[in-house]
């Protein structure tokens, strides 16, 4: 994992960010736990743009299943909840 405390950013400033990023995302650490996660805007671009990939995925899926007839109604929120919960057990 590449990480730097949060010490150093404080005394060093950004530049101790920019070289960490060389290597990839960088996890700053604070009270000895990772708290946050900085990345290039480019990286960044990259993640959102995979996670509205998934989420088309997902929403074709949703209509293939729906065109084939494969859905379920239930009568309100509380139904439809207690049928995913039947499931998870």
């Amino acid at each position: 994992m590449n990480s730097i405390p949060a010490q150093d950013i404080k005394r060093r400033g950004i530049s101790a960010v920019d070289e960490a990023l060389r290597e990839g995302p960088v996890h700053v650490i604070k009270n000895n736990r990772p708290s946050y996660v900085v990345l290039t805007e480019a990286a960044y671009a990259e993640l959102l743009e995979s996670s509205h990939d998934a989420a088309r995925a997902r929403l074709r899926e949703s209509l293939n299943d729906l065109e084939a007839g494969r859905t379920s109604r239930y009568e309100n929120a509380d139904d439809l909840m207690a049928a995913l919960d039947a499931e998870e057990s």
